[in-house]
């Protein structure tokens, strides 16, 4: 009966693994239905990452339904345990090339948004003022201006009076 129950369980889990491999997608894309993944890195289209996805279905795992006399001896039982091992490592090498591909999707991310930050940055020094400071530029520039033309007007004065004692 154990053992029966098993078989009811595993043909339950491929029926699971085809379902979740199927709605796996996100922005009509699912790579685990052999999808192809775009991924451009600039505006012009000039770099870019192509990433194929490959089909996951339990039959394309080489899993496939067992029937109760499947695992009734050890025999059978290592066989299926056989077939399950080869899946997972199937599952391992698209899962390492999945990861291999996101690495370079993240460096580039990181990259871009290091950049970003540097363009940021150098635009807000050229546009950004500290209104305080320029407000002290502007009053300084104003009273060096009123000076300027008060030592003119003092120096003006001092050469009119100098001509009137000479005319005198």
């Amino acid at each position: 009966n154990t053992r029966n129950g098993l078989v009811t369980t595993y043909n339950s889990l491929l029926t699971q693994i085809d379902q979740m491999a199927a709605d796996s997608g996100f922005n009509g894309t699912n790579l685990l239905a052999g999808d192809t993944l775009n991924i451009s890195f600039n505006e012009k289209g000039t770099s870019f990452l192509k990433v194929q996805g490959s089909s996951v279905t339990s039959s394309s795992l080489g899993l496939s339904a067992i029937g109760q006399v499947d695992f009734q001896d050890s025999n059978s039982i290592n066989s299926v345990m056989s077939t399950i091992t080869s899946a997972s490592n199937s599952l391992q090498g698209q899962a390492s090339s999945l990861g291999a591909n996101l690495a370079v999707v993240q460096n580039r991310q990181d990259f871009t948004k290091q950049m970003i930050n540097v363009l940021d940055t150098g635009a807000a020094n050229l546009t950004n003022a500290d209104l305080n400071e320029e407000a002290a530029n502007s009053q300084a520039l104003s009273t060096r201006n009123s000076l300027g033309i008060s030592a003119l007007s003092l120096a003006n004065q001092a050469q009119q009076g100098i001509l009137q004692l000479l005319r005198g």
